[in-house]
């Protein structure tokens, strides 16, 4: 375990963003696209009631583009006085093998940022229980996320802040509609299991290839996610194959479905836990 705060005398956020943002392009294009980005992640913080001032967030980095763009947001809302709370950047190196240990602390020290990486070889557990023709990542997720719950209690965090995005719950969506015979997806906001540690998704809004393109602008340092090997074949590969399909069919789609699983009418399904059928009735006729 490793942790690391920024001195007082070291450079305050606003200088570290700047920082973070020194070589970034200066396109329109990309300005626009980084506006759009804070624009849907502020949206869904307040539609949610994410923000409590004076709280601190532990924002999982995993080196994937997507948790990249999470702290750069988060960072970018922090600087500009819309984010008022302390934000501790975490990285769970679990072991797979020729992971790149020096990425993410050099990363986030150049920066200034406060964080805190922490090695739990959870690697060697996944490939033990689950056999060699079988993805790991489902049990992978599981232990990484026990493990950052108890560094948010340990590091007083209110909310354990994670980079899932619009597509990645629509993915879901689709994989519990067609696997799981059940209509749920990845919720913007919930509360674990012991009822102690808040779990958000800023990024609910924003579109992966928009992240996509901020990363690439921003030069991310970015580290694999197939280092295990294990990314053959995931039924969500077919769910995001399908979903790009519909949208280059019909351009759109993915931002009307987001916001269909906002629009529920729980009448017009058949769960009979959600609407009591048993009790509708006609009205009789005044002409009787």
């Amino acid at each position: 375990m490793t942790i690391h705060q920024t001195p007082d005398h070291e450079a305050p956020a606003g200088e570290a963003l700047h920082q973070l943002f020194a070589d970034a392009p200066s396109s329109l294009e990309f300005n626009k696209l980084r506006k759009r980005l804070l624009r849907q992640t502020r949206q869904a913080m307040e539609e949610y009631s994410m923000v409590a001032p004076g709280e601190r967030w532990l924002v999982a980095l995993s080196g994937g583009k997507d948790s990249y763009g999470l702290l750069a947001i988060l960072l970018d809302l922090k600087w500009r006085g819309l984010l008022p709370l302390e934000l501790l950047a975490c990285n769970l190196d679990q072991g797979q093998p020729n992971f790149p240990k020096h990425i993410l602390p050099e990363f986030l020290s150049k920066l200034g940022v406060p964080h805190r990486i922490e090695y739990r070889d959870t690697y060697s557990v996944v490939t033990e229980k689950i056999p060699e023709s079988r993805t790991y990542c489902s049990l992978c997720s599981r232990l990484r996320r026990g493990h950052l719950y108890r560094i948010a209690r340990e590091e007083g965090c209110s909310a354990l802040v994670l980079g899932h995005h619009r597509d990645d719950i629509l993915e879901t969506f689709f994989m519990n509609l067609f696997h799981g015979g059940r209509l749920a997806s990845m919720p913007p906001k919930l509360v674990n299991d012991d009822g102690d540690v808040m779990v958000l998704r800023p990024l609910s809004f924003c579109a992966e290839e928009d992240l996509a393109k901020f990363a690439e602008a921003m030069r991310f340092p970015i580290i694999p996610c197939d280092l295990c090997g294990s990314q053959d074949g995931l039924q969500r590969n077919a769910m995001k194959a399908m979903l790009a399909d519909i949208e280059k069919r019909m351009p759109g789609r993915k931002d009307t479905m987001i916001r269909a699983l906002a629009n529920v009418r729980p009448s017009h399904l058949l769960d009979g836990k959600l609407f009591d059928f048993a009790s509708l009735a006609v009205e009789p006729s005044s002409a009787d």
